[in-house]
């Protein structure tokens, strides 16, 4: 035999072969669509807190993200019987929550079809995200204040950390729209966190 031990799910064992992370999220949810409950738990210890991390970036409001990542947890579960293997669980909650946080913000008038920044030639010198990050609330505060469409791509790259190309695909837009947009977001959060900046420099505003 060779070494390794299979992973169990209750009574059942699940065969892999060097699987892809897509295989192995099909053959749980295989497991969840079978009332495997144990399945159902691991599913929501890995990937319930990433729905709602993103919601909360998106809308700003704790209990509506809440709200947003119980609704995708809710469509994950329906799909369980019908999962194919093409998406990771991960990608797939994500694209349904972004869906989600459009609609709202869609009724809100929040959110509008029309903002496509225009490609800049260059890239801006910005703050890196990651130091942003040491910021705390008021980066949370600041990514408020961008344009929904830019908030949303600074958020799946720069926080939940997808490339280019996964985070497009979540947004339904090209590489090309989701770079401007993130060249954007950058720009004005750097504008909006300069204050804060200073006033952590010890410097006089």
């Amino acid at each position: 035999m060779t070494g390794g031990k299979q992973p169990f799910f209750g009574n059942r064992q699940v065969a892999m072969h060097n699987p892809s992370e897509i295989e192995k999220d099909a053959a749980l949810m295989l497991e969840v669509a079978n009332g495997n409950a144990t399945a159902s738990r691991l599913v929501a210890e890995l990937y319930l807190d990433g729905p709602f991390r993103l919601a909360l970036r998106i809308l700003g409001d704790s209990s509506l993200a809440e709200d947003m990542a119980q609704e995708a947890f809710i469509k994950l579960w329906k799909q369980a019987p019908k999962w194919q293997a093409k998406a990771q669980i991960k990608t797939w909650l994500h694209r349904v929550t972004h869906n989600l946080c459009v609609d709202y913000l869609r009724k809100q008038k929040r959110y509008s079809d029309d903002e496509m920044p225009e490609m800049e030639d260059t890239r801006p010198g910005v703050l890196e995200l990651k130091e942003q990050q040491q910021l705390g609330d008021k980066v949370t505060e600041a990514l408020q204040k961008l344009p929904a469409r830019q908030r949303i791509a600074i958020s799946l790259v720069h926080f939940e950390e997808y490339g280019n190309i996964e985070a497009a695909a979540i947004m339904e837009i090209s590489v090309d729209a989701l770079e401007s947009l993130l060249a954007r977001g950058r720009r004005k959060l750097k504008e909006l966190l300069q204050p804060t900046r200073r006033l952590m420099d010890g410097e006089a505003i």
